[in-house]
């Protein structure tokens, strides 16, 4: 037991690159430069410290390629070394200096983002004392941070890792205020902090809802808002008071929603009515901010060219309807509707299980789309669950695509990826070989997993 918590130690301060020490000759976790609003000491609070684990010039040669922007390669090579990929193409690629990885027969995608994970803030066990995603006791908690939620051990990353090829993931406070608080993204590595995770240079994001939740959570409590305009009214005010804000003294909640209307912080809004989404869109032209992705948004195929020329992505399941009332109109068809509209698809999870099987979702959706006559390419589907989850979370120039110069967050599948009967093979972060399947010291496990049954398992 001792020797394998030492190992786990190890692995902790390899991704978390051993805390430097401060000019007070104290070991800090927060060292790097980040994009927030600075304290009294001048400097940005809760910075990324997070270093990628080494890795080695490889080389993918003779897989099927997917590129994660509508690209495809028979019999492709994806070269990368010091963290990035270097060059994708076809066979005649040189390899010299590269290990070389045969994946003949396989195939090869970006590393797969999920865009909406409420992984850490409601890790497993799921039980009441780690129930920490919505500060369920104001309608607007703009001042709180997804992060200061994170359990880092949370055994969730490590089967989002292994068993769906998540590199990449943002963290949502949950859906019980109209507005939740900020969110983070996080690369998918093992850490002993959350800022040994956070993805560096990523843009925060702040999470909003619409509809049922906020309205039944405080028309419950007997408070406003208790219905639709309730939370609007309730939200119009919130933006009308953050415009007044100078500055002056400081105030944590209205921090980041300057940052929302200054552009610097990206809105995720939970919605699931056409209706509502457009009158979302319409506050957000009166207020001055722009909402980057509805999320969830069962009926966004009704609005399909609402969203295109608002330039508002929809992250939505494949399948899940009916379980309350607003989910009443969702169908299998949504996404290929959406893409029919020319509108931004991503798949999206929600769920500690889905995030496992993004890719799978991704089929099924395009399943759907084919019954209906609207044929989707593979490498298109592809893109739903890696580029346009990066592009909406503002990571698109750094990750979500296998283009020279971006980070190497690449999956290896031991077959197609949009079949129920594949898995990855091989998960690099960053250039490291962070899972492989055929190598049980390359399986990731969590502290809290250490010593208990099942430990280390694939399932």
């Amino acid at each position: 037991m001792k020797k394998y918590t030492l190992l786990a130690c190890a692995a902790a301060f390899a991704v978390a690159g051993c805390s430097t020490t401060g000019g007070d000759g104290l070991a800090s976790a927060s060292t790097k430069d980040w994009t927030a609003p600075v304290g009294k000491d001048g400097n940005a609070p809760f910075p990324s410290t997070y270093t990628p684990y080494p890795g080695r010039p490889t080389a993918l040669i003779g897989a099927t390629v997917y590129d994660g922007r509508g690209g495809r390669i028979d019999n492709g090579t994806v070269l990368f070394r010091d963290g990035k990929v270097v060059a994708v193409g076809d066979a005649s690629l040189a390899t010299e200096g590269y290990d070389r990885i045969d994946g003949s027969g396989k195939f090869v995608t970006p590393g797969v983002i999920d865009i909406h994970s409420h992984l850490g803030d409601y890790p497993t066990p799921s039980v009441q004392a780690h129930s920490d995603g919505n500060e369920a006791t104001s309608p607007m908690t703009p001042e709180v941070w997804a992060e200061h939620s994170v359990w880092p051990q949370d055994p969730g990353f490590t089967r989002a890792l292994a068993n769906g090829g998540v590199t990449s993931l943002q963290i949502l406070p949950g859906s019980a205020n109209l507005t939740g608080g900020r969110s983070v993204t996080l690369k998918n590595v093992s850490a002993r902090t959350v800022q040994g995770m956070k993805f560096p240079g990523a843009p925060y994001g702040m999470k909003m809802a619409c509809g049922e939740n906020p309205k039944r959570v405080y028309g419950g409590k007997g408070r406003t808002p208790s219905t639709r305009m309730g939370n609007f009214a309730v939200n119009r005010q919130m933006w009308l008071d953050a415009e007044a804000y100078d500055g002056k003294k400081r105030d944590l909640g209205k921090e980041t929603l300057k940052g929302v209307l200054d552009g610097e912080i990206l809105v995720h809004n939970h919605c699931y009515r056409a209706d509502e989404m457009a009158l979302v869109m319409d506050m957000a032209k009166e207020m001055g901010y722009k909402v980057t992705a509805f999320h969830h948004a069962v009926e966004a195929y009704k609005i399909g060219d609402l969203l295109r020329e608002n330039d508002v992505c929809s992250a939505i399941w494949a399948d899940w309807y009916g379980f309350k009332m607003e989910a009443y109109d969702g169908i299998l068809e949504n996404a290929a509707l959406l893409r029919q509209a020319d509108a931004c698809v991503v798949i999206h999870s929600d769920d500690e299980n889905g995030i496992q099987r993004l890719n799978q979702e991704a089929a099924k959706a395009q399943a759907a789309g084919h019954r209906l006559g609207i044929d989707i390419p593979d490498a298109e589907v592809v893109g739903w669950f890696t580029y346009n989850a990066a592009k909406a979370m503002g990571i698109a120039e750094m990750t979500g695509s296998l283009e020279a110069g971006k980070m190497a967050d690449v999956v290896l599948w031991n077959g197609d990826p949009l079949s129920v009967y594949s898995r990855p093979e091989k998960v690099w972060v960053d250039g490291a070989l962070m899972f492989d399947a055929m190598d049980r010291k390359r399986r990731p496990v969590s502290d809290f997993e250490l010593g208990q049954p099942g430990e280390g398992d694939v399932k």
